[in-house]
């Protein structure tokens, strides 16, 4: 199904919801800044996945500004 954003998605899709809530809090925050582009659950996964490699290369680079 094709929702026009992250937050009716996961307001209107209890698996993407629980998926959602599955994810580390920074990559929920880091998804909130995508969400306009996040229509479908498998637009969702594949943003989780780039969002947390993303994160997983800027910490293996020493970028990780959270430290």
């Amino acid at each position: 199904m094709h929702y026009s954003n992250l937050h009716e998605l996961i307001t209107h899709s209890q698996s993407s919801r629980a998926f959602f809530l599955s994810l580390p809090r920074a990559a929920q925050c880091a998804l909130h800044g995508y969400g306009e582009h996040v229509h479908s659950a498998a637009e969702l996964h594949a943003a989780a996945r780039a969002v947390q490699s993303v994160a997983h290369v800027a910490r293996l680079g020493g970028w990780d500004a959270t430290k």
